[in-house]
């Protein structure tokens, strides 16, 4: 008779040992080892791409949070310049509206137009006078115009820094484009391959826009080249009766204020 101590439980007997010694029990005792590996195996690679698809997730939302971020900061970085720009045209125009001519800088829309008229494939400088903060400026070069090849005529000495700090490849001088190819003596290398004018030309007579412009085909432009100048009027800003150049008109702009039109002129071939 088997006497069991008084208070202790007897121990548990192995499978094999409650199924008896053969092949079949060790052959199931191994089998359940094995089912109970590979189910700890699978839970823990489970919780493993449980964590990896958390840290993407929290790592996508980071990026679009600071792409939203830059974007924001961006926007209102350009809205300030903007604001900026419009209150340095307004302050321009009051204290010189003959030289201004304008209280607002040009549109992006009437900037594009103008820009679309210079063949960036033609070499030489692309000078323009009149460029004020720069929408025209920036406008060529979006057109494949060269940042260093841009030559820029300016009056104000306010504008010119600003121009300076935001086109630092460009040449910038202080000068009155209405005796243009005196300004540009020794700065221009070679010939330009167009003239891009924002000047207000009905503020002066017109002898004096016809001088502008010859000089310019004169003494700058290379042979061929185009002199774009906009204008809010009706009627061409440079006399064409007499002038001896070829001129063409771009549709009106009308998301420009106010709305504007782009004169193209031109010297025929001798």
């Amino acid at each position: 008779m088997v006497q069991s101590t008084p208070g202790r439980r007897p121990r548990a007997a192995s499978l094999a040992a409650r199924l008896g010694s053969s092949s079949m029990a060790s052959r199931l005792e191994d089998e359940v080892r094995l089912t109970a590996a590979g189910l700890a195996d699978s839970v823990a690679e489970a919780k493993l791409k449980v964590s990896a698809t958390r840290y993407k997730v929290v790592d996508e939302v980071r990026n679009t949070a600071d792409k939203l971020k830059s974007r924001v900061r961006k926007a209102a970085d350009e809205a300030k310049a903007k604001l900026g720009d419009d209150a340095r045209f307004l302050k321009s125009w009051i204290d010189s509206p003959g030289r201004t001519g304008a209280v607002a800088p040009s549109s992006p829309f009437l900037a594009r137009r103008m820009a679309s008229f210079v063949d960036p494939q033609v070499p030489g400088p692309v000078v323009e006078i009149g460029p004020g903060t720069g929408p025209v400026t920036e406008a060529l070069i979006a057109r494949g115009v060269a940042e260093e090849r841009l030559v820029l005529v300016e009056f104000s000495p306010e504008f010119c820094e600003l121009l300076r700090n935001r086109f630092p490849r460009a040449t910038v001088i202080e000068g009155d484009a209405y005796a243009l190819s005196r300004t540009l003596a020794d700065r221009l290398e070679g010939r330009a391959a167009a003239v891009v004018s924002s000047l207000p030309l009905f503020n002066r007579p017109p002898p004096e826009r016809l001088r502008l412009v010859r000089d310019a085909f004169d003494n700058v432009l290379t042979p061929g080249g185009p002199f774009i100048q906009f204008t809010y009027a009706m009627i061409s800003p440079i006399p064409r009766k007499g002038s001896g150049l070829k001129s063409q008109v771009s549709d009106w702009v009308l998301r420009n204020i106010p709305p504007a039109r782009v004169w193209v002129y031109r010297r025929p071939a001798a």
